[in-house]
């Protein structure tokens, strides 16, 4: 009979039979994925292709300026993306001085306004997010806007923004969490200073802008902000790109200062401080020489923070599941 075969294609009657101990077949899920990024969202489709049952948690923590953002992760939304367009945009302001050798002409003055820019990259990453979220409910992947905690084996919370929580059970898991910037931990660093998380969606003009770091988020930012048309200084604490080859990275940083990029070596922040209010303010920032006994300071509108990134496994409840986290 029918019955009968579906018995015999059954994988727990055939472990029973073999007096192997079945999974249990009571879990909500099969799959539950944490984090909506790239990884996430590749992994969720995958499986759902396997007629598996399967739930994303995506949460985005908000920055301490109060930044967020949709489902997609950080390369649609605060990466990639928007680094591109941006560029994109510095590039098009590139072309116009350039179009006047090829014979272009035009007497109006030419000006950058950060606004239009910004809202269109956010109408557009706007539109991706909702992509993202169709593609899921195509693939019948269930999403919930939740931070996904683990409390026991095979057992996580789910906590929305309203502060409600949920249990969900699932055979797997796979963690998909990302990084998130960090900060310096000196005097006024999460007070004052923005990050990659806020740059993109930063509803003013930066204006005289620090940026802090030597990685290759740093370069690149400092790069399409001058290319904008603002005054950019790069604060490096040693040398360019860490881990990278240092002839290109001396030959980028060599280009960025023919490029009107300011360059401050081997200095440090030590505090930021607030002397104007406003969009953008004025901000002071004390610095100290990493070399000599050497203190400075300088005033700018906007300080942007990108000396690296850390993982977002360390409050996820990993310890619950007996998964050791390497304290760097």
């Amino acid at each position: 009979s029918v019955q009968a075969h579906k018995e015999e294609d059954n994988p727990q009657k055939t472990m029973e039979a073999n007096g192997l101990t079945p999974v249990p077949n009571s879990y909500d899920y099969d799959l539950i994925v944490i984090g909506g990024g790239s990884g996430g969202l590749a992994a969720a489709k995958e499986a759902a292709k396997y007629e598996k049952k399967v739930m994303v948690l995506d949460f985005v923590t908000p920055t301490p300026q109060g930044s967020s953002w949709g489902l997609g992760g950080t390369c649609v939304n605060v990466g990639c993306i928007p680094k591109k367009l941006m560029h994109q945009a510095a590039l098009l302001g590139q072309a116009l001085q350039d179009s006047r050798r090829f014979g272009w002409e035009f007497t109006e003055e030419v000006k950058h306004n950060w606004m239009t820019m910004a809202e269109s990259v956010q109408n557009y990453i706007g539109s991706l997010n909702w992509g993202y979220r169709v593609a899921l409910r195509d693939t019948k992947v269930m999403y919930e806007n939740a931070y996904g905690e683990f409390v026991g084996p095979h057992t996580i919370k789910a906590t929305n923004k309203k502060g409600i929580e949920k249990l969900y059970t699932a055979e797997r898991f796979i963690i998909a969490t990302g990084e998130r910037p960090r900060y310096l931990g000196i005097p006024g660093d999460k007070d004052y200073s923005i990050s990659s998380d806020d740059l993109f969606s930063l509803p003013y003009c930066p204006g005289k802008t620090l940026v802090v770091g030597a990685s290759y988020v740093a370069l690149e930012c400092a790069g399409f902000l001058a290319g904008l048309g603002l005054d950019v200084t790069v604060m490096v604490r040693s040398i360019l790109l860490r881990g990278f080859d240092q002839d290109m990275a001396n030959r980028i940083g060599e280009y960025m200062k023919e490029h009107g990029v300011n360059f401050i070596r081997e200095f440090v922040p030590i505090k930021i401080e607030r002397i104007e209010e406003g969009t953008p303010g004025i901000l002071k920032v004390t610095a100290k020489s990493t070399t000599r006994n050497e203190v400075i300071e300088g005033e700018y509108n906007t300080v942007l923070l990108a000396i690296g990134r850390e993982p977002c496994t360390r409050k996820i409840g990993l310890d619950k599941v007996g998964v050791h986290i390497n304290e760097k």
